[in-house]
């Protein structure tokens, strides 16, 4: 057997905690940085994604990073996997 090294197929995005008023749920600002397709011009792209925090431990300005997964609630698909700073 050789040993294969097993890459997750789910997304993940680094962003910083905007808001925590809900129960286990904070809301992450991702934001990307993108080349038009037609003119070249780069620009900046803000999504702000709901994630899962199971224990409410993620404040404010918080950066975090979150991971795709099953959905959880009508609006919640990603969860909090660790707080990078």
């Amino acid at each position: 057997m050789t040993d294969k090294k097993i890459t997750s197929k789910r997304q993940t995005f680094q962003g910083k905690v905007v808001s925590n008023k809900m129960q286990k749920t904070v809301v992450v600002d991702v934001s990307r940085f993108v080349k038009h397709q037609k003119y070249g011009k780069f620009y900046t792209i803000n999504t702000r994604i709901k994630a899962h925090d199971e224990k409410g431990e993620y404040q404010m300005n918080d950066v975090v990073e979150i991971e795709s997964t099953k959905p959880i609630s009508k609006g919640k698909s990603f969860v909090v996997t660790k707080k990078v700073r």
